[in-house]
């Protein structure tokens, strides 16, 4: 069995659900939002907060220059912890678990400046990651090599003592290459089998 010195999370749909299309079917219907997301580049926008963009300097800006959609548009802005939401609950509980066994515990995801801000108010584990790597304080995302590197070179552990998970292959792939331990989220029952097959956690405490 491979040593494990540190967990490292994503964050959107491992420990919050991420679901801009099922918010905005929600709200306004699913032919709305699909003609809504063909004019307007939402996501790029976003991944552009990602990268360290003033969240609320760039959705204003798009709702001006897209004054049909405004409404819509600032949506994204005005109710985007609805966006991101719920918390995952059995994920927080591994997460958590996790600390109290004194594992450390790191946060690697793309993330705005401002929005984990906001996230971190709605939700307190938040802040209790014992290392965070945002993208937007760090401009640059996942799944570009140097936000990997800037973990490995600040966190102190050899990156084969490193176990990762991520909803998303192409991240997951890029950590695997550097020698990372992967899991691919798929929901929180696999992680946590996952943690217990690594020694981390008893099955009891991985529940």
């Amino acid at each position: 069995m491979q040593q494990v010195n540190a967990v490292v999370f994503d964050i959107g749909n491992v420990l919050i659900k991420w679901q801009p299309e099922g918010f905005y079917d929600r709200v306004i219907g699913p032919d709305r939002r699909k003609a809504l997301f063909h004019a307007v580049d939402l996501t790029g926008v976003n991944e552009g907060v990602d990268r360290g963009d003033d969240f609320h300097i760039v959705f204003h800006a798009l709702a001006d220059q897209h004054p049909d959609w405004r409404a819509e548009i600032l949506m994204w802005h005005d109710r985007w912890i609805e966006i991101a939401s719920p918390a995952i609950d059995h994920s927080v509980r591994l997460l958590r678990t996790l600390r109290q066994a004194d594992v450390p515990v790191f946060a690697l995801s793309n993330f705005g400046v401002e929005t984990f801000e906001i996230a971190a108010r709605h939700y307190p584990f938040f802040t209790e990651f014992d290392r965070r790597y945002i993208s937007g304080h760090l401009k640059v995302m996942k799944p570009e090599v140097a936000i990997y590197q800037m973990l490995e070179d600040d966190c102190g552990f050899d990156p084969q003592t490193l176990l990762f998970t991520d909803d998303r292959i192409e991240n997951i792939s890029v950590a695997a290459e550097r020698g990372w331990q992967t899991h691919l989220f798929d929901g929180p029952r696999g992680w946590a089998n996952r943690l217990v097959d690594a020694g981390l956690l008893t099955k009891e405490a991985a529940q």
